[in-house]
């Protein structure tokens, strides 16, 4: 009689392209990988739309502006090009696109003083010293002295803030205009408009798939949403909410309407690639173009590193520390998509949030980037497809992720009031200021704070206490430039 011994064997990888990507080692498929990365474009395909609107709405201090075709094209090759790179390198499935907080700046706050080449320029010197930072190691030992809470409850602040998103483009949630609510639901208190609805239907739909297990809920949603609109499009000719000749039609649709376009093929316009400056530093001064980059800076490297906790975390490959394989790579690639932005004039090109879609459909390899990142590319030639599916059906999937990522709240001992208040802040300061880098920094700041001065000062790394000191400069930026002019 022999005795049985149980012993733990690794799956073998099926092939060479498995072992690179670790599929089989990940726990994922093939088809998993396929479906997550369809479901991650499809949740990001707004960009292609949204960034060019906002940059093309930003008058540079010359009177030019970006042309909206041309930043549509380069914002499709930039997040292709980068998000194969990601996969390829960090093989993980978070795919790039033009960050939504850095074009604002540049279209709202940063042209307004110096040329659109030459604020592409200080998008290029941002992503340079992101590189440095992050090739040198760096940003890694500031990634690694994040407390596990304060990493932890950057993954919950984001998926709030994902949530916050959501029900925004959803047109659930909007603002009324009035100091106090600030915000209230749909229109004048009520889901009034056929857009809300089908969104909420979405959202409904999506969730009864999870729950009952089914494979590809998000993308049936999606898709499912889609027809729907196209055919309620058809039918009763809703239309945008801000017509060609201004009208205002409250009940339109945000961005695009969802109608079969009269052509599928278009040659992009790849004319901005290049129409860069550094004339900055000469127009408006040393001073002040450095704080212009700072700010950059600041908002780059940390909304990069906490999209970077909170979506390895979905994908289960994070450690107790919220490390994930290939990190340094991750953060060197991260640095290279802030400097093909800029070269493209399309902004930083950083890591989305909006992975974690594709990431609850499956997704756990570079695998699914390839397929993002091919999407994107095919989108230069097929503008005209992308504006089928309306921001309100997307928007669904971004609610369902959103409370997906809020269950990692589990994971936080809530007992301890000097770790209750900064993941608190931490929480509720991304979705209310509409902002990832302002979330980590009031808990990076409060977490200094609060835990040095109850005792636990020891406990807290020294590099903690250097970027706690940033993020102070960082949120007081506004009164130091004046006292600085």
């Amino acid at each position: 009689m022999t005795a049985h011994v149980e012993t733990d064997v690794q799956p073998q990888p099926r092939n060479g392209f498995d072992r690179f990507f670790e599929i089989t080692r990940r726990g994922a498929t093939l088809g998993g990988e396929v479906r997550g990365g369809v479901v991650t474009f499809v949740a990001m395909a707004y960009i292609v739309i949204l960034n060019p609107i906002i940059l093309s709405s930003g008058v540079d201090v010359d009177g030019q502006q970006l042309g909206f075709a041309q930043v549509a094209a380069t914002t499709a090759l930039t997040a292709g090009v980068m998000t194969i790179l990601f996969g390829l390198v960090a093989r993980m499935p978070f795919a790039f696109a033009a960050g939504l907080g850095i074009n604002s700046f540049l279209a709202v706050a940063v042209v307004g003083q110096v040329t659109w080449p030459e604020a592409m320029g200080l998008v290029v010197i941002n992503g340079l010293l992101i590189v440095l930072l992050a090739a040198t190691g760096l940003r890694r030992l500031i990634f690694d002295a994040v407390p596990v809470a304060l990493k932890t409850a950057i993954t919950v602040g984001i998926g709030l803030f994902i949530a916050f998103i959501g029900f925004v483009n959803g047109g659930f949630v909007t603002a009324t205009g009035a100091n106090s609510p600030p915000i209230g639901l749909g229109i004048e208190g009520s889901v009034a408009t056929v857009p809300a609805v089908l969104f909420v239907l979405t959202v409904l739909l999506i969730a009864v798939l999870l729950a009952r297990k089914v494979k590809g809920a998000i993308l049936i949603g999606l898709v499912t949403g889609t027809v729907a609109a196209v055919i309620i499009e058809a039918i009763w000719k809703i239309g945008p909410q801000i017509g060609d000749d201004g009208t205002v039609n409250p009940g339109g649709w945000s961005l695009q309407v969802p109608a079969l376009p009269s052509s599928v093929v278009s040659l992009p316009d790849l004319s901005l690639i290049g129409q860069i400056s550094f004339g900055s530093f000469d127009r408006i001064g040393v001073l002040a173009a450095t704080m212009l980059v700072f700010t950059l800076l600041f908002t780059n490297f940390f909304d990069a590193m906490g999209t970077f906790t909170g979506l390895s975390r979905e994908t289960g490959l994070a450690d107790q520390q919220g490390n994930f394989p290939r990190l340094r790579s991750a953060l060197v690639v991260e640095g290279v998509g802030a400097v093909a932005g800029g070269l493209t004039s399309s902004s930083s090109s950083t890591v989305f949030v909006e992975s974690g879609s594709g990431i609850g459909e499956g997704a756990r390899t570079g695998v699914a980037n390839l397929v993002t990142g091919i999407l994107f590319l095919l989108a230069m030639f097929l503008t005209p497809l992308t504006s089928i599916v309306p921001s309100e059906i997307a928007a669904a999937a971004l609610v369902i992720v959103g409370g997906m990522m809020m269950a990692q709240i589990r994971h936080v001992d809530l007992s301890d009031f000097t770790v209750l208040i900064p993941v608190f802040l931490t929480v509720t300061v991304m979705p209310l200021t509409y902002s990832i880098a302002n979330g980590i920094g009031a808990g990076f700041v409060s977490w200094v704070v609060i835990r040095s001065l109850s005792g636990k000062a020891r406990e807290i790394s020294p590099l903690l206490w250097v970027v706690g000191a940033g993020f102070v400069v960082f949120f007081a930026r506004g009164p130091i430039e004046m006292l600085l002019a």
